[in-house]
């Protein structure tokens, strides 16, 4: 973005002009009048990343004086520009040399030398600790040589060497500031304030300090900075950092909003509905923190290669010195094994997962999917199966009542009893219970002591009796009586594929009996078919593992196109499904979003919850998809196969090029400086190939007609079934 020309420099406070730029410093907007007085802005205040680089880019820029300077002054040296009467001047140059090498080493060198000293204060040996060996013996050598008037100097190797390898801690600290930069919207609600009304008057606090109930002010072009309602005032504004959306959305009183959106063109009072740090953003922001401090798998194993990988360099820079020493002059010997500690710093390695995780982990965050640890990429990315639960993950979740079987009570009795049952469950059917006896004029009959049996019901005492809800094996495990006309009709009703609950209830719990039983319908999600169809074209198998009866089950299979399902699971029986598909197809994967899927999530190699899931399902969950995301699941996998690829290429590259360039070294084909220049391209390479993961195309909704289109606000409901043919491909194009 340009600004304005009448804008005023961040840094220096002169007019910014029409050539000026515009740069986010610790997450806050600035414009600047030139690229020198932004570079100046974020070593003063800048924090991060992004003031790492800045000071990076001033040492790069004086070293470089510095050390060309002394390349210049020892080519004249080594051309034999001194020879006959202006030997004589050859001290003065050799001590030029020095005076200009001594600035050019500290000024490179600090970072790595106070690197290696924080490591070695822990006992370990880091890549820094080969940079300040090979950099140093060097420079002590030509030192020593100078003061004893007498041998050759290497200043121009030191320098050169700590040149270029501060151009590659550039790039490196450049490739990290610019993933902060497009994470810092997702990470700024910790330290966001809000606009609080009190008592009539306007008071800025931050964020985490606001309740519910609160009035906030926000303010045209401002961060909404809580999830509430809107009690004045009418705008537009841009969710893209919640929901991935790009089109701006009207709200007027009465209409929700989300924390981190934009409020793009009118005032707006929002009365807070939750407390600040609950919110969805700042739920966010606390997952893809925690995930970023994270280590992968893989990148876990490479830092203890590393670890063990300069010890045994250490030793064989020893054991070339002391080969070559016999062989050739003692300078030239050096050099050899300096080119060994050189070429041999695995710097590549160390940026060769993080930056490709921070990348995916900020692009899907972005789309409001929720990564709670880098490992669960990498696991996603080899996952062969993904098994599904079946209520409100493969359907809307939104189950109805379709008919009320009773056996010697009325319906309104069942219903009322039911529902005062049900208001202690987050299960689909206890919202549908609700709705029907609401709909009915019925006031819930209060329970009490109730308890939920994940997977097959609830009980509780209602007027001093028991009453249980849930399946036929919850009543055989009451020891109640099923009456074979209530089995019979129930029978109907599961052949229709509908979900069945029994109702009983007894003064005495073990004498009772049930006394209804109620079916429910529950419509697939209308994505859930291309879904499907594309997780296959992925060549991925997929199942679906359900509680409910074999009907129910069968019936949602068919429409989602899937072959192999099991139904009527308790939680214990879906982790036995899961090891039983684990033996047979390698790594699985879950989706599920209920009570009873939790155990399931925790157990699958992958644990996948969608957004409408329960607490425990969140909790229990690796990654989690937005509410009405499970659309995105296909191309959530694409990126986790694309990041996986972007980092074995990474370590292939890095560990295959030290194998290759270390062997030229020793044999003494390699001098320092080319060692240290093949290294920067080396660093250079990996993060420019992170760098390709931002070019990946986005998400795409079934229902889009292009890559580019809008995606649909989460509070809608989703679109019809169609284009599947058109969803697949593209989301094949995608992975």
């Amino acid at each position: 973005m340009t600004p304005t020309p009448d804008a005023l420099c961040r840094h220096c406070l002169l007019p910014v002009g029409r050539r000026g730029f515009a740069r986010a410093v610790n997450g806050e907007a600035c414009k600047f009048c030139c690229y020198g007085c932004c570079i100046a802005h974020q070593v003063k205040s800048g924090s991060g990343d992004a003031s790492e680089a800045a000071w990076f880019l001033v040492r790069l820029g004086a070293g470089s004086f510095l050390s060309m300077n002394i390349m210049l002054f020892s080519l004249l040296v080594y051309s034999g520009a001194f020879t006959g009467t202006d030997r004589r001047v050859l001290p003065t140059i050799h001590l030029l040399l020095w005076g200009l090498a001594t600035p050019a080493v500290l000024i490179l060198g600090e970072p790595f030398l106070r690197e290696t000293w924080s490591q070695a204060r822990r006992g370990r040996l880091t890549s820094s600790a080969l940079i300040v060996l090979g950099s140093f013996a060097a420079y002590a050598y030509s030192t020593l040589a100078v003061f004893q008037r007498g041998g050759h100097l290497y200043f121009d190797t030191a320098s050169m060497v700590l040149m270029l390898f501060t151009l590659g801690r550039y790039l490196e600290a450049a490739g990290r500031a610019r993933a902060s930069r497009d994470l810092a919207p997702l990470l700024a609600a910790e330290s966001e304030l809000a606009t609080v009304i009190e008592a009539g008057q306007e008071h800025r606090r931050p964020v985490r300090e606001v309740r519910a109930g609160m009035l906030i002010r926000v303010k045209p072009g401002e961060r909404i900075p809580v999830d509430g309602l809107i009690v004045e005032g009418c705008s537009h504004t841009d969710d893209a950092v919640i929901t991935g959306e790009s089109r701006h959305i009207a709200k007027s009183v009465g209409a929700s909003v989300l924390a981190g959106s934009i409020n793009l063109d009118g005032p707006l009072l929002i009365c807070s509905s939750s407390a600040g740090g609950e919110s969805r953003w700042a739920q966010i922001c606390r997952s893809v923190r925690d995930a970023l401090h994270q280590s992968s798998r893989t990148q876990r194993i490479a830092d203890r290669v590393v670890g063990a990988f300069v010890p045994i360099v250490l030793a064989l820079a020893a054991i070339t010195l002391i080969y070559w020493v016999h062989r050739l002059p003692l300078d030239e010997a050096m050099l050899a094994a300096l080119s060994v500690l050189v070429v041999a710093c695995p710097c590549a390695v160390g940026l060769a997962a993080p930056m490709a995780h921070s990348l995916a982990i900020g692009q899907l965050a972005r789309h409001g999917c929720l990564v709670r640890s880098p490992g669960a990429l990498e696991a996603l990315a080899g996952t062969h199966l993904i098994a599904f639960d079946k209520t409100g993950t493969l359907t809307l979740g939104r189950p109805r009542l379709v008919d009320v079987a009773s056996e010697g009570v009325g319906d309104d009795e069942v219903l009322a009893r039911l529902a005062g049952l049900e208001r202690h469950s987050e299960h689909g059917l206890a919202r549908a219970i609700a709705l029907a006896a609401s709909v009915r004029g019925l006031d819930p009959i209060a329970a009490e002591e109730v308890q939920i049996l994940p997977g097959r019901g609830l009980r509780g005492m209602v007027h001093g009796e028991a009453v249980a809800a849930g399946s036929a094996a919850l009543m055989h495990e009451l020891g109640w009586v099923l009456p074979p006309a209530l089995c019979g009709r129930a029978e109907l009703m599961a052949a229709s594929g509908h979900s069945v609950v029994f109702v009983g209830w007894s003064e005495n719990a073990l004498a009772g009996r049930a006394r209804a039983a109620l079916s429910f319908d529950d419509t697939p999600l209308p994505e859930a078919r291309a879904t499907v169809e594309a997780l296959g074209a992925l060549g991925l198998r997929v199942v679906l593992l359900s509680g409910d009866h074999a009907g129910a089950a069968a019936r949602v299979a068919a429409a989602v196109c899937t072959d192999d399902w099991q139904a009527g699971l308790l939680p214990e029986a879906k982790r036995a499904a899961l090891d039983q598909y684990r033996a047979r197809h390698g790594a699985v994967a879950m989706v599920g979003d209920g009570l009873n899927d939790g155990p399931g999530l925790a157990w699958a190699d992958v644990g996948i919850a969608v957004g409408s899931a329960t607490d425990l399902a969140r909790e229990t969950a690796d990654l989690v998809l937005p509410v009405g995301g499970l659309w995105l699941l296909p191309w959530v996998v694409g990126r986790a196969r694309a990041v996986r690829s972007t980092i074995l290429a990474n370590l292939a590259w890095a560990f295959g090029y030290n194998l290759v360039a270390l062997t030229c070294a020793v044999l003494g084909l390699l001098q320092p400086i080319l060692a240290a220049a093949v290294m920067a391209g080396s660093s250079l390479l990996v993060v420019l190939n992170s760098l390709r993961l931002e070019r990946l195309p986005g998400p795409c909704h079934p229902s889009e007609p292009a890559l580019s289109a809008p995606a649909r606000p989460a509070s809608e409901p989703g679109p019809p079934a169609q284009g599947h043919s058109r969803a697949l491909a593209l989301l094949k194009a995608q992975s």
